[in-house]
């Protein structure tokens, strides 16, 4: 079994924003692999099912997200998964883009240092969702919605991080980073 975590805020007034892109991700794959979000734990709404072969637990942790670490630990002593995979908007990335390592910093993301925090090793799937304009501030962005024309990258973004969860499931985390992380030299 293979846990895969979006992070996100909980709630209805952050469901559309920047910082649920993870909550996004999960969405996109419970739909393509026909898995409800039906169990409630005191610590995330879950899904259990399979992805092909491959059985999967799909997480969207309800504790906030600079508490994901406790969510996630929660979740990884509850399932004993083989691996787990957390998906996050990430700044540094262009909209549209995504990025997929099996480990690293947290690049000032406060979900993900509270997973490190919490000493779970997992690899990360980074969606991009761009950067502010110099005049909004970033945490004021993050916690925005998605504009309307911003439509096709976030779409082409999530389609990319299923596709690259799928990889990762399927044929592991180098092929993944080889079928979706921008070539070297180009701009991530």
């Amino acid at each position: 079994m293979h846990l895969i975590v979006g992070l996100g805020n909980a709630g209805l007034a952050y469901r559309t924003t920047r910082h649920n892109a993870g909550f996004l991700l999960v969405d996109e794959l419970a739909a393509r692999w026909r898995i409800e979000l039906t169990a409630t734990t005191p610590v995330a709404e879950c899904g259990v099912g399979r992805a092909g072969d491959v059985a999967v637990v799909l997480a969207k942790p309800t504790t906030f997200m600079n508490a994901s670490g406790d969510a996630v630990a929660a979740l990884e002593r509850a399932y004993a998964p083989e691996s787990v995979v957390v998906a996050y908007d990430d700044l540094d990335l262009p909209l549209g883009r995504v990025r997929i390592r099996p480990d690293g910093g947290a690049g000032g993301h406060r979900g993900v240092a509270s997973i490190i925090a919490m000493n779970v090793d997992f690899v990360r799937v980074r969606i991009g969702i761009g950067r502010p304009p110099a005049d909004v501030d970033p945490v004021a962005f993050v916690l925005s919605p998605f504009a309307a024309e911003e439509g096709d990258g976030l779409r082409q973004a999530l389609v990319r991080a299923a596709d690259g969860v799928e990889i990762v499931l399927r044929d592991g985390v180098e092929a993944a980073m080889r079928a979706c992380n921008p070539p070297p030299g180009e701009p991530s």
